[in-house]
């Protein structure tokens, strides 16, 4: 019996670390021949080392998320090599500056928009035709709790993961009719490099680490069937979220 997702394609963003350095690990455990994107080449060496030691497949795209122009090659490269794309894992993300709104400089509230939503418009753009040639597509985005729970100083972070998770549920609508799925993940309080810049102070062993929310991406994966559901990690396991509240009723 072959693995889970055998045959399968995968795109990780931000997999050289957190988070997505292991959904990458998990995808390519369960079969999928995973492309990996980040800027760091070292993180992303790094990764695979790890998948190949574990009798996987990668492909290494060392760019930065805010290069639009090589995510729509990269979309050309995959039709190139593989005709569709089964899974995409938005996951870079960036913080941004914690400051009040008005000390914001322009640049750094355009610089966090271009990551933590414009990249993900750029990559839907660039992969969406080959989420369609899936049987199965699955398209998943990070979002968080600051996009509802809005606290002083977060602004420009709270402000575009209220907007990814916009785009994100109108596509949704927009594949509704196919056999595309898209999903928003909120993994909540996480131990990463993001989360350590926010709370220097936290004790970050009282902290979920990234394993644990990857792990847990199968089932997500799996029990996909509502199109823009969003997904909360709570105490270890996946919780969907009432349509109610996704629906803005």
């Amino acid at each position: 019996m072959g693995l889970p997702y055998e045959n399968r394609v995968a795109l990780v963003t931000g997999a050289s670390r957190g988070i997505g350095y292991a959904m990458a690990k998990v995808l390519a455990r369960e079969g999928a021949h995973v492309i990996a994107l980040a800027r760091t080449v070292g993180g992303l060496e790094e990764l695979d080392d790890e998948i190949q030691a574990m009798g996987g497949q990668a492909t290494l795209v060392p760019v930065n998320i805010t290069d639009f122009d090589a995510l729509d090659r990269l979309g050309a490269s995959i039709y190139e090599r593989w005709g569709k794309l089964d899974i995409l894992i938005g996951n870079a993300g960036a913080l941004g500056r914690l400051t009040p709104l008005g000390h914001l400089k322009p640049k750094e509230w355009d610089d966090t928009f271009a990551v933590n939503v414009t990249a993900n418009w750029r990559l839907i753009r660039s992969l969406d035709v080959l989420l369609r040639q899936s049987d199965a597509g699955r398209a998943v985005f990070m979002t968080s709790g600051a996009a509802r729970n809005l606290h002083p100083y977060w602004g420009v972070y709270s402000t575009t993961k209220a907007a990814l998770e916009a785009l994100v549920k109108t596509y949704a609508h927009e594949v509704a009719s196919t056999s595309l799925r898209v999903s928003l993940l909120n993994p909540g309080p996480v131990r990463t490099a993001m989360r350590a810049q926010a709370m220097p102070g936290e004790n970050k062993e009282n902290l979920a680490s990234p394993s644990d929310v990857a792990e847990q991406l199968p089932i997500l994966l799996n029990q996909a069937v509502e199109n823009g559901a969003i997904w909360d990690f709570v105490d270890g396991r996946l919780v969907l979220r009432p349509s109610r509240e996704i629906n803005g009723l």
